[in-house]
């Protein structure tokens, strides 16, 4: 029997010598997978293939438990992403060796670009997983996809704080698409894909989680996001490989600063010592990105009314003792999350995008206007302007000149 179309794509990646830059370099050339098994021997040579790979590639022949694989996936419900799908993850196709294809479940969105990884210790420390569970959330409320591992400690506070939230967050898995890892986490990894997230991993189905399969699942965890932020790593940390794996794809790398004393924030000072972007609150990460955002601008007033709101909402839940381990700066800041009621969120969200609106509206009288006209013409309170003006110039929405002018873009 004649193998599947999508047999081919699983295909590349079980061919032995094929690695994922082999992989780009053969599917820029042919254009997909079946055509790439097609060829003959001395036409994947010409494509500037190594002879060995090149004849491992015609000859290859055992496409039934490929089939078989495939056949899997529905009951999963999980499904295969292929490099020339509308959903393979746009950032994700810009480095130098993406995954041909991903197996996922959940959602992904063909323009989703506003990204952002966060990672560090499994045994991280009680202050480190409060920050990343609150960079979790913060980002998240201010419209980015939260990108991280699935692995204990930071990596799951990260999602749990993007899911509270009610934001999107992708896990990259270091292990099949089937296997629960760590088993503890089965019930996180089932609320990101109910809640509009995505499990992703570009390893066979059964695939344990093995120690060689985490570097190269991180550089998918870098290469979906903008940048990367480090929140504990010690000195040989598997996070301070995520960094430089972000290096190398023009990414940014952030680390959050943690005391000289403790082993568990050496790879991250580091990180600091050598250029990384100190964050101590979530608006560090959100002014660095804010120049890539400008062009990839009509992210919906729905995500700039959230964020607002969110920010406020997270204020009105500030726990009554401070957090005695926390950064400076992250005393003013909103403290950990507890749930509003839905009717209350709710209720902020569509106040927050009245306002919004009533904002964007005021452009149709005129190109370019002055913060006090704003004011005057919404009939809002001068301090909720100003504050919805800052989040849509940091989205592209909206362009400040000299002198409190402002533009659409």
């Amino acid at each position: 029997m004649a193998a599947t179309a999508d047999a081919y794509w699983l295909a590349l990646r079980r061919v032995h010598g094929a690695g994922p830059r082999t992989c780009r370099l053969l599917l820029d050339r042919f254009g997909s997978a079946e055509a790439i098994f097609k060829a003959n021997e001395e036409e994947i040579v010409a494509a500037g293939v190594g002879r060995g790979v090149a004849h491992a590639i015609a000859g290859f022949n055992d496409f039934a438990p490929l089939d078989k694989e495939l056949c899997e996936l529905p009951r999963l419900g999980a499904r295969l992403v292929r490099w020339t799908d509308a959903d393979y993850p746009r950032n994700l196709k810009q480095i130098a060796d993406p995954p041909p294809y991903l197996v996922a479940r959940g959602l992904l969105y063909p323009d989703e670009t506003a990204c952002v990884a966060v990672v560090g210790a499994r045994a991280a420390s009680e202050a480190g997983l409060r920050m990343a569970e609150r960079l979790g959330f913060e980002l998240a409320a201010h419209g980015f996809v939260v990108v991280s591992g699935l692995a204990r400690g930071v990596d799951g506070a990260a999602h749990r704080g993007a899911l509270e939230a009610g934001g999107r967050t992708v896990a990259v898995l270091g292990c099949g698409i089937d296997v629960a890892y760590p088993p503890e986490h089965r019930a996180l990894a089932d609320r990101i894909v109910e809640n509009r997230g995505a499990l992703l991993s570009e390893l066979p189905l059964g695939t344990a989680p093995m120690p060689e399969n985490f570097p190269s699942r991180n550089r998918i965890l870098s290469g979906l996001s903008l940048g990367v932020v480090i929140v504990e790593a010690a000195e040989k940390s598997g996070s301070l490989i995520t960094a430089r794996m972000a290096l190398e794809q023009d990414r940014q790398v952030f680390a959050v600063p943690g005391s000289p004393l403790s082993g568990k924030t050496r790879g991250s000072n580091r990180l600091l010592r050598e250029g990384a972007v100190l964050v101590e609150c979530v608006e560090d990460v959100i002014e660095d990105l804010a120049p890539q955002m400008a062009g990839k601008s009509q992210l919906a007033a729905e995500s700039v009314a959230t964020a607002y709101r969110a920010t406020l909402a997270t204020a009105a839940r500030v726990a009554s003792e401070p957090m005695e381990s926390a950064p400076p700066r992250l005393e003013a800041s909103a403290r950990r999350p507890e749930a509003l009621s839905t009717g209350q969120s709710v209720r902020l969200v569509e106040e927050a995008i009245t306002e919004v609106q009533a904002i964007l509206n005021c452009f149709k009288e005129a190109d370019k206007l002055h913060v006090d006209a704003m004011i005057e013409t919404c009939q809002l309170p001068p301090q909720t302007v100003l504050n919805l003006l800052l989040e849509l110039e940091l989205r592209g929405l909206v362009v400040q000149h000299p002198g409190k002018l402002f533009t659409l873009p």
